[in-house]
């Protein structure tokens, strides 16, 4: 029978590869919004002098040198990392539940507050990863902000079709979900004292200690008495 951890953090990990994708395309707004590029013909090949718009390449918004849009393309690379640190925590703390807290439906959600105070040691450890994981989120959330107001600055410059709009919104509601899931989690799980699942479709919270944990620690406690 497969290890019920290894279970969850399979989920965890096909999970987090997906959100990944969804805040890359959502943070590095400048690079996959469509936007206006003007190209002039020279009148060669039989084609007529004039300006022509088409929906800008990737690799044309990459090199994009206009201040302005240099300076939103940095920002979007800083709000990126943000998330990437708030991903790592993300991912040190639901490893850190899998190891050593468990889900018990028959028990009240609330339950491990009244059972992790008989574990000094793994009660502080919650309480530091709960705390570094709002905290973290409520700096990016804030760098993310900044980041879609600058943003909207660029799609007013370069706006080429209704297209433009809507991904810009698809992109931003996408991350902006994220944020607001990964935040009323943290924040609950500071508040009440518990440990909220951030990758678990239900959001649910680790409930009781780890039957392997438990395990480990009397067969220790019998060989060391």
């Amino acid at each position: 029978m497969i290890d019920q951890d290894i279970v969850q953090r399979i989920k965890v990990g096909g999970i987090f590869i997906l959100q990944f994708y969804k805040v890359l395309t959502g943070t590095m707004l400048t690079l996959f919004i469509p936007q206006a590029c003007k190209t002039i013909s020279d009148g060669s090949d039989n084609t007529i002098i004039g300006e022509t718009v088409s929906i800008c390449t990737v690799s044309q918004n990459f090199k994009n040198n206009e201040i302005y849009h240099r300076l939103t393309l940095y920002w979007n690379s800083i709000s990126f990392f943000c998330f990437i640190y708030c991903y790592l925590l993300e991912l040190k703390r639901e490893n850190w539940a899998i190891k050593f807290l468990d889900i018990d439906n028959n028990k009240p959600d609330n339950s491990l507050k009244q059972i992790i105070i008989l574990e000094p040691k793994l009660d502080k450890q919650m309480d530091r990863l709960n705390k570094c994981y709002f905290y973290g989120l409520s700096v990016t959330a804030s760098v993310y902000m900044i980041n879609v107001l600058m943003m909207i600055n660029v799609l007013y410059q370069d706006y080429h079709s209704m297209s433009t709009i809507s991904c810009f919104i698809s992109f931003v509601l996408l991350v902006q979900m994220k944020l607001y899931n990964s935040l009323s989690i943290a924040y609950q799980s500071v508040k009440s004292d518990k440990m909220m699942s951030a990758f678990m479709s239900e959001f649910v919270s680790y409930n009781v200690l780890d039957s392997d944990y438990i395990a480990d620690k009397l067969s220790l406690e019998t060989n060391n008495p």
